[in-house]
């Protein structure tokens, strides 16, 4: 049986914040976590994304930490006694909001710091004094050097996402901050899947620990209904367009495997009538932050992104995912498809499988211990097809059916379509070249002459323009230097 957030006999003050935010049952990753935590052991735990890992290390945290809260205005009576460490600024900027509306009650400190913004307002809010700091490792380490964070009273560390801050090669960094801190100390790892290097991690710097794995290892959510469909790369932006209509849905994830891709995937769907906005690497910090609140508000019906949103991200009712591309690390499938199905609900994650896709299909059958069988799409007669309309996408450069230029110029690719028998279309099924301008058709016609210029003047006739090139300039008057005899 689930236990509740009440048998916990949490301090009033949290108590009273888990109850606004309306918890009452506990997941089982924060059912087995929570106590573990309260008497101070360290903890290795795994769980599936989306299970409630972020209240299961704050709130036994904040209970422990309760002791050193006071009034004082004095940044030493508020030094950093908890340090959370995050692989992706959405994530350490989620975290950190759910740790304020855990202590919004309480005389706790906490702030955080991630790259891709000033570090001035970050360095005034640490020179105040925090308690719990929330913070990507590159973005500390700058703190550090110029020494704006003193870690030397740390008492609780956390890892959380551990495995995908290896995958980036976070690895260095992590050594370093640890060294900075005290040695007498409880560290948390958390991670949604456990491999050697994570292991070989928690059994350097974890004393003791308490392993805690509420599912299987590298397991997808049973509550999210999978698809794999198998469509040629052509087709994929059509089969999306399918999905949402026959499934009726209002906002899904799309990923794809690279920052280029990502642009120019939510540039197309937007032409194709989708409010779309994209989540990539390249994206400046307040352009991720504005894409990610349009999407939680609802004003943007697709968030096309890299593995930059694979992890951590909780946004409610989020009812689908889609993989444009099949990820190149099968660790990754779980993460993205953890975005939909959070917290025990039901979810759909749609994977759109290319021919050139078979290897990383096989890696995913392999992480995931099942067959994947690919299913066929059929596409619905008296809809547009998506490849003949608005823009192409070759992956390098997108051209249009309606415009003269390198679609007329390579008809191999472009001017002529296949059909699925093979054969080419007819001529009168293509689409027609936009009609031109007749003003940039009309030959040059120079202005008339105007009056003449003070002074002694040479005269110049201009010829008609009939006969003569349109992109020749006729000569204009002029006046004379020297008066000619």
């Amino acid at each position: 049986m689930t236990s509740s957030f009440s048998n916990l006999s949490l301090a009033p003050t949290l108590a009273r914040a888990v109850a606004e935010m309306g918890y009452e049952s506990m997941t089982p990753i924060q059912e087995q976590a929570i106590p573990v935590v309260l008497q101070g052991r360290d903890v290795m735990g795994a769980a599936q994304t989306g299970t409630g890992k972020t209240a299961a290390f704050s709130l036994p945290l904040l209970q422990r930490m309760l002791k050193h809260e006071n009034a004082s205005t004095s940044p030493a009576r508020h030094p950093v006694r908890a340090l959370v460490l995050l692989p992706t600024r959405e994530l350490a900027v989620q975290v950190a909001q759910s740790i304020k509306d855990y202590a919004q009650y309480t005389q706790l400190r906490s702030a955080v710091v991630f790259g891709g913004m000033d570090m001035k307002p970050q360095t005034l809010q640490l020179k105040a004094g925090v308690e719990i700091l929330v913070a990507t490792p590159g973005r500390l380490l700058d703190h550090i050097e110029a020494k704006n964070a003193v870690l030397n009273q740390v008492e609780y560390v956390v890892l959380d996402e551990a495995d995908r801050m290896l995958d980036i090669g976070f690895l260095p960094d992590l050594q370093r901050i640890l060294s900075y801190l005290p040695k007498e100390r409880i560290t948390l790892l958390f991670s949604a899947t456990f491999s050697s290097e994570i292991k070989r991690l928690a059994s350097s710097y974890l004393q003791d620990p308490v392993t805690i794995e509420v599912a299987q290892s590298n397991a997808a959510a049973s509550t999210v209904e999978q698809h794999f469909y198998s469509v040629g790369a052509d087709d994929k932006r059509h089969a999306l367009h399918q999905v949402l209509r026959q499934r009726g849905l209002k906002q899904a994830f799309v990923f794809v495997n690279s920052k280029l891709g990502c642009a120019r995937l939510a540039r197309s769907l937007e032409h194709e009538g989708l409010k779309t906005t994209a989540l990539h690497g390249d994206k400046s910090q307040d352009e991720r932050l504005k894409a990610l609140d349009a999407f939680k508000k609802g004003e943007v019906d697709l968030l096309v992104c890299t593995d930059v949103a694979a992890r951590g991200l909780d946004i409610k009712d989020v009812p689908a995912v889609f993989n444009f591309d099949v990820p190149f690390n099968a660790e990754d499938y779980v993460h993205r498809i953890g975005r939909t199905g959070r917290a025990g609900a039901s979810g759909l994650a749609v994977s759109f499988v290319a021919p050139s896709d078979a290897r990383l299909v096989s890696d995913i059958e392999k992480l995931l211990r099942q067959k994947i069988e690919l299913e066929a799409i059929e596409f619905d007669e008296d809809q547009p097809d998506i490849r003949r309309q608005g823009r192409i996408n070759d992956g390098r450069r997108m051209y249009s059916h309606t415009q003269e230029g390198p679609a007329a110029e390579r008809p191999g690719r472009f001017a002529a379509a296949h059909s699925a028998s093979g054969e080419r279309r007819s001529e009168s099924s293509r689409p027609k070249p936009a009609a031109r301008d007749p003003f940039f058709d009309q030959p040059y016609q120079p202005s008339e002459s105007t009056a003449g210029m003070a002074g002694t003047e040479t005269v110049v006739k201009v010829p008609s323009a009939r006969g003569i090139s349109a992109n020749i300039k006729p000569k204009r008057r002029v006046a004379a230097l020297f008066k000619s005899e």
